[in-house]
């Protein structure tokens, strides 16, 4: 009988957040799961949990390990590598799949399984985390408030935090892809940094340039709107760092920079400790527009990592309960409603 939560990738930074948050919540029949022995185990002891290891190269071997799992919420990135094996071993175990990427191109290959995840009486649902829930959710919002709406921006700020392992290393996979947009439908890449605009926080006024964020895939799907672009709010050095990358791609894509890179990342601290999550906050800014005027929204939220825990525990609940009818590849805010991201603690939208 098919009764498990598998949380995979439970020793990374974000996924011992979520194992901790998923027994403080009390929800039942949690494995924790890995490649690496030794720290699974590890996490697993402390929290008093079972645990499974296997790695993702074999896809009868993740077959075998979902036996008696209902859904997977896998943490283990980047999942440009993980999220395929996975997703496909879900799905011909009719096991329900989540994950924590906000990389477009998982998007977008999950988002082309999704019959087969129907047939399979399958959900895949990708994203369930600071990408894309809360940027979902406004997508949405916005698409409420103008049903005509042919351009949506979506800004994201951070003030304060530091990144984890798994998102640095994510970035160092992907330094020598540029950004992306959504044009009529169609999603572009385009240079790296190529795009800039003043924003108005309502608070703040920020220098943000375009990246791609896991929304030029998603809110496509969530809202129909045809031409989606997402900003970061970054120092104007390292927009000018970004610029510049565009020259220097052949070394970027170097196996053997890469894995420099990645070494001097893992000797590092893991992530920001619990005072720093405390302190800071996140915040996401949309703007929709029609060919007459515009809609500005802005969702004031905890620290990433942390909102990624909660958003994560609180939809794996939902899947566990079986409160989540659709079948095949879902969005969060397509699934839950544009209002789910208030239930988290600390969190607020206002009209600008």
């Amino acid at each position: 009988m098919k009764e498990h939560l598998l949380i995979y990738g439970c020793y990374g930074y974000t996924g011992q957040l979520i194992a901790q948050l998923a027994v403080e919540k009390k929800i039942k029949n949690i494995i924790l799961g890995g490649r690496d022995l030794e720290k699974t185990k590890a996490v697993a002891t402390a929290l008093q949990l079972p645990y499974v290891v296997f790695d993702l190269s074999s896809s009868t071997e993740i077959e075998k390990q979902l036996t008696t799992i209902k859904t997977v919420l896998h943490c283990a990135g980047p999942f440009k590598y993980t999220a395929i094996p996975m997703a496909k071993a879900c799905i011909n175990t009719h096991t329900h799949y989540l994950d924590i990427t906000g990389e477009i191109d998982v998007f977008e290959t999950l988002q082309s399984m999704s019959e087969q995840a129907k047939q399979a009486n399958t959900i895949v649902m990708p994203g369930v985390g600071f990408d894309v829930v809360p940027s979902d959710s406004m997508a949405l919002y916005l698409k409420e408030k103008m049903p005509d709406a042919t351009h949506l921006k979506l800004v994201l700020m951070s003030v304060g935090g530091k990144l984890s392992h798994g998102t640095s290393i994510t970035i160092i996979e992907n330094l020598e892809k540029g950004g992306a947009r959504r044009e009529n439908g169609k999603i572009i890449n385009t240079p790296s940094g190529a795009k800039t605009e003043v924003f108005d926080f309502g608070f703040t006024k920020k220098m943000g340039v375009e990246i791609p964020w896991g929304d030029v895939s998603t809110a496509f799907y969530t809202t129909g709107i045809p031409n989606i672009s997402v900003y970061n709010i970054l120092p104007p050095s390292l927009i000018k760092n970004m610029q510049r990358s565009r020259y220097i791609k052949w070394i970027l894509s170097s196996r053997l920079l890469k894995n420099f890179l990645i070494a001097r990342v893992k000797k590092k601290e893991a992530g920001p400790d619990e005072k720093i999550r405390q302190a800071s906050r996140v915040y996401v800014m949309g703007i929709a527009t029609n060919a007459f005027t515009q809609t500005k929204a802005l969702i004031e939220m905890p620290e990433g990592y942390w909102l990624t825990a909660q958003t994560a525990v609180a939809i794996a609940q939902r899947v566990m309960n079986d409160q989540v009818s659709e079948r095949g590849f879902n969005t969060p805010a397509k699934v839950f409603g544009s209002d789910f991201i208030l239930q988290i603690e600390q969190t607020k939208r206002t009209d600008l």
